[in-house]
């Protein structure tokens, strides 16, 4: 074991927080445990609302930052745990409780790792480290609602479980509701026009569509039909039909961009519920990503949302555990991952001091 006073506090704090109830919105408590955290190991924190964060001892304007960030809720236990979520119990290498692997792990690993990095005088960077709300439920009072009270931000290292390989780009999320309109009529007569009809040609449209442009990371934009809601008796043709469409968008478009293509096609009024989770990405040139190719990380494009939607920003999603793992019954991380983590990201980051200094 490289780090082993690392390990030992990250691990500590983790049991800290799963035994801490810790919800979406509801994350006042574990708040309190992180930056306790922080204060007993002679770092300055700074808080919003349930959003904590820090900065490397000896910051300067001049230089780039790069952010480290994962979130300090969790989901609700679902009905099948076996186990009291909220009791860190280890068997054999297994850390079992709620928040555990999605993203406890990830957060802690990530606070050890500016623990190390707090002190040096020698960084070409900026650290700045950020334990966030909100994350599981997209929230408002989160990673969106901090970022203007933090440092100026260039780069972000978003801790999510993804066996510590490199994540460089995630798609992006819309979801639209939608409305075919036609006329009611009875329906033994020839009356009225059908929505259910011209919803069926537009949810056709949505099932076929291939957007002329494809992310070389993330693939193609993907659009799913999910709810569909018309009529309101046998006897009459129904005049409205309403339909939801889930769509997983990517860096080769905007949301906006996507939204105005699907506007031109369909006939249907199409409205989203929200345009601002964006897909994301990063340069493949960049220190951090080139850090890690020099380690042999795996690259990939994440199907799944996380912060970094919120991030105006290039940023990478990296850290130990499995996100298969996530928000199931006796969810775990292995400790041997947390140890596994916090190697990978000063491996990383001292990497990215090697980059960062030749290209001065």
């Amino acid at each position: 074991m490289k780090h082993p006073e690392l390990v030992e506090k990250a691990t500590a704090l983790l049991k800290q927080m799963i035994a801490t109830e810790s919800l979406s919105r509801e994350e006042d408590d574990v708040a309190e445990i992180v930056a306790r955290f922080f204060i007993e190991n002679d770092v300055e924190v700074h808080q919003y609302k349930n959003n904590l964060w820090a900065q490397n001892k000896h910051y300067d304007e001049k230089k780039e930052t790069i952010l480290l960030n994962s979130h300090i809720d969790t989901v609700k236990p679902n009905k099948d745990w076996t186990l009291n979520p909220f009791d860190p119990k280890v068997i054999d290498d297994k850390l079992f409780g709620l928040g555990s692997n999605d993203a406890g792990g990830c957060l802690v690993s990530l606070i050890a790792t500016f623990l190390y990095f707090h002190k040096r005088e020698d960084l070409p960077f900026n650290l700045v480290i950020c334990a966030s709300a909100e994350e599981e439920v997209s929230g408002k009072e989160g990673i969106a609602d901090v970022w203007d009270q933090l440092p100026n931000i260039d780069f972000a290292i978003v801790g999510e479980p993804t066996l510590m390989q490199m994540a460089v780009a995630e798609k992006g999320l819309m979801v639209l509701d939608c409305v075919a309109h036609g006329e009611s009529g009875h329906a033994a007569r020839n009356e009225g026009v059908n929505a259910l009809y011209k919803a069926i040609k537009d949810i056709d449209w949505f099932r076929n569509y291939q957007f002329p442009k494809t992310s070389p990371t993330l693939g193609p934009i993907k659009m799913s039909v999910t709810v569909i809601e018309a009529g309101t008796q046998h006897n009459v043709v129904p005049s409205e039909c309403k339909f939801v469409v889930d769509v997983r968008t990517t860096d080769a478009y905007s949301n906006l961009e996507t939204l105005e293509i699907i506007k031109k096609e369909v006939g249907s009024t199409v409205t989203p519920r929200s345009t601002r989770l964006n897909p994301s990405g990063a340069p493949m040139d960049h220190p951090v990503i080139k850090a890690g190719l020099n380690l042999q990380k795996e690259t990939y494009g994440s199907p799944t949302l996380s912060d970094q939607a919120l991030m105006p920003i290039p940023s990478l999603k990296m850290g130990p555990g499995d996100s298969a793992r996530s928000h199931t019954a006796d969810e775990f991380i292995y400790l041997s991952e947390i140890e596994k983590g916090i190697e990978g990201y000063i491996k990383v980051l001292e990497g990215s001091i090697i980059i960062y200094s030749q290209s001065k």
